[in-house]
């Protein structure tokens, strides 16, 4: 898959998902949007991913890299309150990080080949 439509995914999970999960404790605390805020910023990478732009397309895989290392604490927490909705949540945006990552690689080592 093409990364742009890769990061695309990944962005729009960490926005619905963080809306969810700040919808679902009550709005109690803000912190649970962080991962939406990446997600915006990851959308608006995207016209350069989509365009091939190397720097941006490095920020963009930087972010991603950062948002699923991000991910490990609300991770052990979900795991730790046995609730499914957390459980979930956090799968997904750690699944479609790592989904982003791995067609960002490789789209940086299909270049690599091209080039010689």
């Amino acid at each position: 898959m093409a990364p742009h439509i890769a990061s695309l995914i990944n962005a729009l999970t960490l926005i619905i998902c963080a809306i969810w999960a700040y919808v679902a404790i009550g709005g109690s605390s803000i912190t649970a949007l962080i991962p939406a805020g990446f997600g915006v910023v990851l959308l608006a990478c995207l016209p350069g991913v989509r365009a091939q732009n190397k720097v941006i397309a490095h920020v963009a895989v930087l972010l991603t890299f950062v948002v699923l290392v991000a991910l490990y604490m609300p991770l052990s927490s979900a795991l730790e309150s046995g609730e499914p909705g957390p459980l979930l949540r956090v799968m997904l945006m750690i699944g479609t990080c790592i989904y982003a990552m791995v067609a960002f690689i490789k789209s940086f080592r299909d270049a690599r080949r091209a080039r010689g």
